[in-house]
């Protein structure tokens, strides 16, 4: 058996109407709290009264704060200043990936001198002690697992931009409360990237160099729930049962990402969301189709009996609706089905975010793509972004 090594957990409170808990579980805390949200996306919604109610039933003092899109250096670094002086007992994100890693960053700096960007991945220059402000996570939409996961995305977008992550073991949020309710309303649009951002994740880590047997189980439950109710979850988006389904593949996708990384979809997700703004989930759901396309192909040049090969057909069983005996028909099949979701989600090429032809190259070099089964070079991931413009 090959050596493994499995991250920590935040305590998990999973099931339909737990939001009811939340306020019960942030009084226990204290009585002030930092509130990270989606500015529309949950100032607009119909849970936003019945939650804010609660915090003031339970004499919560909240102060609330909106972040629009991905979080940059600055939207963090002013959050904190603003709030710092105010010594929040709790901080709580309520949102979709963004908004939680938002919330997780500004919970790590609240106690901690300097800027985020110090202590990014990359960027900065200085390791995170892992002191925090306790952290709650509250997902809206079931994509990035961020609420299982140790680290948080910063990005800043244009020429020179970067995407890194503030990173170490005790940024696991403390409680992670997973109400499938809570996702009801997100559109169809939002619905279908964040589905192919959990999806593409769960079909990663398995496919991974870093993957053990703990993480092959989680990721194979977790694409059991995508297979029944992705689709479902986005042409019936009231069904409360395909929305269960994806907020467990959700959360199991960011447990399964923490413990055996990525590949090839994320390594060019994370480059081309430093230098054009577009979607991670949307990055995400356009290329997965194509990239496991051409590692498939280059997967049968080193060897048709390569053991991620293997992997290829359990998921085509898992997908197919045909008994066949041939693992050929099974991996064939695997990514004719994502071909047809990618259609049936209507995914947006990436041209329509403005990256040409002249672009491959530079996001090519820069991404990196060490834990995909099958070494891709640049020429190579070029091709596969080509088959998206």
């Amino acid at each position: 058996m090959n050596p493994f090594r499995f991250a920590r957990l935040p305590l998990i409170i999973f099931g339909g109407g737990r939001i009811s808990e939340l306020a019960g579980i942030v009084r226990e805390s204290g009585n002030i709290m930092l509130l990270v949200t989606g500015a529309s996306s949950f100032t607009g919604s119909t849970n936003a009264g019945n939650i804010l109610g609660q915090f003031r039933d339970n004499g919560i003092n909240v102060h609330h704060i909106t972040v629009t899109g991905e979080p940059s250096p600055e939207v963090v670094d002013e959050a904190v200043m603003r709030f710092r002086g105010q010594k929040p007992d709790t901080v709580v994100s309520i949102g979709g990936g963004s908004v939680i890693d938002a919330g997780k960053a500004i919970s790590a700096m609240l106690n901690t001198p300097g800027s985020v960007k110090d202590y990014l991945e990359v960027v900065g220059s200085m390791e995170h002690p892992g002191t925090k402000v306790p952290f709650i996570a509250v997902p809206t939409t079931s994509g990035t697992g961020s609420e299982a996961t140790k680290n948080a995305v910063i990005s800043c977008v244009g020429k020179g931009g970067f995407k890194r992550s503030l990173r170490h073991d005790n940024l696991v949020p403390d409680i992670a409360l997973v109400d499938p309710g809570l996702t009801l309303s997100c559109p169809p649009h939002i619905t279908a990237a964040a589905g192919m951002d959990c999806f593409t994740q769960l079909t990663e880590a398995y496919l991974s160099t870093k993957a053990s047997g703990y993480t092959d189980a989680l990721a194979l439950e977790g694409l059991k729930a995508v297979r029944r109710s992705l689709r479902r979850s986005f042409a019936h988006g009231d069904d409360l049962g395909a929305r269960s389904d994806m907020s467990y593949a959700a959360l199991t996708s960011g447990i399964c990402l923490a413990n055996a990384g990525l590949g090839a979809v994320h390594g060019l997700a994370g480059t081309i969301g430093s230098m054009y703004k577009i979607p991670h989930g949307a990055v995400c759901g356009t290329l997965m189709a194509v990239a496991n396309e051409v590692t498939v192909r280059e997967l049968r040049k080193i060897s048709g009996n390569h053991p991620s090969l293997k992997k290829y057909a359990v998921l085509g069983r898992l997908f197919s609706e045909k008994e066949r005996k041939n693992d050929e028909y099974y991996i064939d099949s695997f990514i004719g089905c994502l071909q047809e979701i990618t259609d049936e989600l209507d995914l947006p090429r990436l041209a329509g975010y403005g990256i040409g032809v002249e672009d491959l190259a530079v996001i090519s070099s820069k991404s990196d793509v060490k834990n995909n089964p099958a070494e891709l070079p640049a020429g190579i991931l070029s091709e596969i972004l080509a088959m998206r413009l």
